[in-house]
């Protein structure tokens, strides 16, 4: 427990571990088998219980955000830059506005923007020169599986109907979200939505040779929305209903 309370501003190198490596891996292994079992679960439910489930798991994630604002305050860590205005942070709450009220913009923004936001951040987490028992990687590793978790059921089971003609709705959406959190950095010199700078491991990084790792979002945008599109297309031709049926 000597480094529970630690965050990456504060902890000693090498007590870490590497990107996939035994730890990374088997936590991946866990959530892929416990995501399987979840989803599967709400699937079989009834519409009231899933409504239910649904709620559960946005009030899940608004604890889990709690819970590391306690962790940073009691280790008297607490700053500027753990404001909750990181794009996952924004999506905690967008979940639990979704989860009440369900607009269907946010059907395509959860699916087309939450859920392979949050699943690059457990493939390539920032936390890992922490130790593994540590406040901010058990925080870490559980918001952004329910990030993924929430979106992910909703949609194999049908009840989110992600739009792809609706995905420039999203990228507006994501402009204005950026817009006031740019101005924000250049203030208080913080990095919200990586928009001042790309840390190691982060993909962004690789197009700092072109001039700016800002150049790296539209490709990446249009990366994940080809991906996300053509894994779409594949789960509603699996759950199409034959004709003659």
């Amino acid at each position: 427990m000597t480094y529970f309370w630690e965050t990456v501003d504060t902890i000693a190198p090498g007590l870490g571990w590497p990107h996939f490596g035994p730890f990374h891996l088997a936590v991946l292994a866990v959530f892929l088998l416990l995501g399987a079992v979840l989803c599967r679960g709400y699937c079989g439910m009834d519409t009231d219980k899933r409504r239910r489930w649904r709620r559960t798991v946005a009030l899940l994630l608004v604890a889990d955000e709690l819970f590391k604002d306690f962790g940073l305050l009691y280790g008297g860590n607490f700053s500027l830059d753990y404001l909750p205005l990181h794009l996952c942070s924004i999506n905690i709450f967008l979940i639990a506005l979704h989860a009440w009220r369900r607009p269907k913009l946010l059907d395509t923004f959860l699916y087309f923007v939450c859920l392979p936001a949050a699943c690059a951040a457990l493939l390539f987490p920032t936390w890992a020169p922490l130790p593994p028992l540590n406040f901010m990687v058990i925080h870490s590793f559980t918001v952004h599986f329910l990030l993924a978790l929430y979106p992910l059921a909703l949609t194999l089971c049908g009840d989110m109907d992600p739009q792809p003609r609706a995905f420039p709705r999203c990228f507006a959406l994501l402009a204005a979200m950026a817009v006031p959190i740019w101005f924000f950095n250049r203030a208080f010199g913080t990095n919200f939505m990586f928009l001042m700078r790309a840390d190691e491991g982060n993909p962004l990084k690789l197009f700092e040779r072109f001039g700016s790792h800002l150049l790296g979002y539209p490709v990446l945008l249009a990366a994940v929305f080809a991906v996300m599109y053509l894994l779409l297309r594949a789960l509603r031709r699996r759950t199409a209903v034959p004709a003659g049926k």
